[in-house]
C-alpha cells in the first residue's frame, strides 16, 4: 500500500508552476500517494504549526520556529536577488514614523513580516491580512502602509514605493534573499523524504521543459490572470536556487537565523534550519 503525503502549497504562480508536473501526475509519485491541497502561504505556515502537513511550502520564516520539527527540501524554494516584498504607501512619499499609522503585512509568520520587522521595528501598528487584500486597502486608504508580495510587486503602481525590502537584505548581506521552502516532518523516514524530494524536483524540471504547459494550472489559482505577469513571476521566483538551494542557499538561511536570534525570533537553543541531504 502508497503512503499518503498530506501536501500542501500556496497558489502562487511559482508554487503552481512547480507543482503542475505534480498535480497532474504527469511525474512518477515514486510509490507515494499525494494528497495536495493550495491555499495561502499564512493558512499553510498556520497549519504546519498545528500539524496538518506532511509536507509543506511554508514562509522561511516560519521554517525558523519549525526547525525542531521539519527538514527544508532542497528543491521547491523560492530565493534570489530581485524577489523581495516592496513597502508601499497609502499616500506616495510618506514613511513609517509613529504607532499611530498602520502597517498590513501578509501573516505573522511570512518572511514579509519578519523583513519588516527588522528594517522598521516598533514604526507603525502592524495588522495582518491576506496578501492580496493588502494593495486593495491601501488603494481605498484603509492603512498607510502595505508589504506587498507575490503578483503586487508588479501591479503596484499608484501606490508610493517606500522601499525595496529584498534589495535592503542583499545590500546589508550579500546573499540572496529566502523567502520561503518546501519542509518535510522529520517523523517521516529518511527514505520517504528522499522520494517526496524526487518527485519535487522531477516536477520542476517538467515545468522547465515546457513552460507554457503550466499556464492552465497557474491560471486557475492566480489572482492575477495575464500570462505574461504570471511568465514575469516564475522569471522572478524560479532559479537555480529552486532547483537546488546549494551552499549559496544554505549561507542565506544561516544569515536569515542570524538575523531572527538578534532580534529575539529565535531561541538560542533551537535546533537551526537543517536542509535534507539527498
Amino acid at each position: 500500500m502508497s503512503q499518503k503525503i498530506h501536501l500542501g502549497i500556496s497558489t502562487c504562480p511559482n508554487d503552481t508552476f512547480t507543482f503542475h508536473g505534480l498535480m497532474t501526475r504527469s511525474v512518477d509519485w515514486r510509490g507515494l500517494d499525494f494528497d495536495v491541497e493550495l491555499i495561502d502561504i499564512q493558512q499553510l505556515n498556520n497549519r504546519l504549526f498545528d500539524g496538518d502537513f506532511d509536507a509543506a511550502k511554508t514562509s522561511f520564516h516560519a521554517a525558523l520556529l519549525l526547525a525542531n520539527e521539519t527538514v527544508v527540501l532542497p528543491s521547491g524554494s523560492a530565493l534570489g536577488f530581485g524577489v523581495g516584498p516592496l513597502l508601499l504607501s497609502a499616500e506616495p512619499g510618506t514613511t513609517p514614523t509613529n504607532t499611530s499609522q498602520t502597517t498590513l503585512c501578509p501573516g505573522q509568520h511570512t518572511t514579509a513580516s519578519l523583513l519588516n520587522s527588522l528594517f522598521y521595528p516598533g514604526t507603525t501598528k502592524v495588522e495582518h491580512v491576506v496578501f492580496s487584500e493588502i494593495m486593495p486597502k491601501l488603494q481605498r486608504k484603509e492603512a498607510d502602509f502595505g508589504v506587498c508580495i507575490h503578483e503586487g510587486r508588479f501591479t503596484w503602481q499608484g501606490l508610493g514605493l517606500v522601499e525595496d525590502l529584498g534589495t535592503r537584505w542583499e545590500t546589508e548581506t550579500k546573499c540572496p534573499l529566502p523567502l520561503g521552502g518546501i519542509v518535510a516532518r522529520r517523523s517521516l523516514t529518511a527514505e520517504v523524504i528522499a522520494k517526496v524530494q524526487g518527485v519535487i524536483r522531477d516536477s520542476l524540471e517538467f515545468a522547465l521543459a515546457d513552460r507554457d504547459a503550466a499556464l492552465p494550472t497557474m491560471r486557475k489559482y492566480a489572482q492575477e490572470f495575464d500570462d505574461e505577469v504570471l511568465m514575469k513571476h516564475v522569471d522572478l521566483y524560479v532559479n537555480e536556487w529552486t532547483i537546488n538551494l546549494g551552499s549559496t542557499g544554505q549561507n542565506a538561511l544561516r544569515e536569515l537565523s542570524v538575523r531572527a536570534q538578534s532580534i529575539g525570533l529565535v531561541a538560542d537553543s533551537d535546533l537551526p534550519i537543517e536542509v535534507f541531504a539527498e
